[in-house]
């Protein structure tokens, strides 16, 4: 029995297929936002690409530029498909590539399904990936002289202020590296030989951190260095006082950027899937209620369309029963082809 059986006269045919190519051309244009999409996500992690530990982040934004133009041409050769059934002489040049057609639409949608969970996902692996390249970049904070890291001062300074945050997890984080170049260092200040000879590592370390985790909201004026020194600054406890400085980490401000964009997108995806699916059970219909008329030579008769021929279990121990003929098939011609060999030895 016939999995949602319905039956057409020319009418009917003629008004889904009208409906289906206007889906279609939706989703043509669909498939260009979710393209523009990728394209945007692409370059919005390219923008903060050295402060990633590895390129993996852009596998998602490739797959979405990717889904974006499969999604366009598939559905542009989906709409001239439906054009042409609203006369039965002109769909029959497509009846032969009609099966394999959709099953190549079913594959899309469950790419275009994988996608959209691959963005719900995506928050995981980039808090890792940030959370190590967030640490090297503010080890680099200093190195302006060096070729290939004079711009990651720029980078970060550019980012705490756009994001309102200050370090990898927090402020503190700043404590503990040396974000200042030793060109601006007084090797001659005892001050200097003190802290620095204080650290196992030689480094010149500060309770302070750059002038880019400032809040400029804040109504008194920035305390970055010696910030936990209270004797340094006038009516000041760092313990107790609202510093006037970002208390916000960049991980989490940069997660929750990109995780939101992401969410977004993969929601855009989720209804672009749906939109999909509907367009590929219409083009079902019509492939159907098409090839089943009373009178093929008679266009205005009747017909009978459905998404699947039998019902779900029984197309799938067919295709199952299938897929071990074929296994079946490919042990027989392995065994001939060994016998063979042996005949000729």
């Amino acid at each position: 029995m016939a999995l949602l059986k319905v039956k057409f006269d020319l009418k009917k045919r003629v008004k889904l297929a009208q409906m289906l190519w206007l889906m279609y051309w939706f989703s043509i244009i669909a498939g260009v936002l979710v393209l523009s999409l990728g394209l945007f996500f692409k370059i919005e992690l390219r923008k903060r690409s050295e402060l990633m530990d590895n390129n993996e982040s852009h596998f998602v934004p490739n797959l979405l530029i990717g889904v974006g133009l499969l999604a366009c041409g598939i559905n542009a050769f989906g709409g001239k498909i439906c054009y042409d059934s609203l006369d039965s002489s002109k769909f029959s040049k497509w009846k032969t590539i009609m099966k394999p057609f959709l099953i190549c639409c079913l594959l899309f949608n469950v790419l275009l399904f994988f996608t959209a969970l691959l963005c719900f996902t995506m928050r995981i692996p980039l808090q890792f990936t940030l959370a190590e390249g967030l640490k090297n970049g503010m080890k680099f904070y200093k190195d302006t002289d060096v070729p290939g890291r004079c711009y990651m001062k720029r980078t970060l300074d550019l980012m705490q202020m756009e994001f309102r945050c200050c370090g990898n997890n927090n402020y503190k984080d700043w404590f503990e590296i040396q974000w200042t170049s030793n060109r601006y260092l007084d090797f001659s200040s005892k001050e200097v030989k003190d802290r620095i000879s204080s650290n196992v590592d030689g480094q010149y370390l500060l309770d302070g951190v750059p002038f880019s985790c400032c809040n400029p909201s804040s109504p008194r004026p920035c305390i970055q260095h010696q910030m936990t020194n209270n004797s340094a600054h006038y009516s000041y406890d760092h313990h107790n006082e609202e510093l006037n400085i970002w208390k916000r980490g960049c991980r989490d401000a940069l997660v929750s950027y990109y995780g939101g964009l992401m969410n977004t997108i993969g929601v855009l995806v989720l209804l672009v899937t749906i939109l999909e699916v509907g367009v590929m059970v219409g083009l079902q219909y019509v492939n159907t209620s098409l090839s089943t008329l009373v009178n093929p030579e008679d266009p205005e008769s009747e017909s009978e369309g459905w998404i699947l021929e039998k019902t779900v279990k029984e197309t799938f121990t067919d295709i199952m029963a299938k897929m071990k003929a074929m296994g079946k098939g490919n042990q027989v011609e392995e065994g001939a082809e060994g016998q063979a060999v042996a005949t000729v030895s």
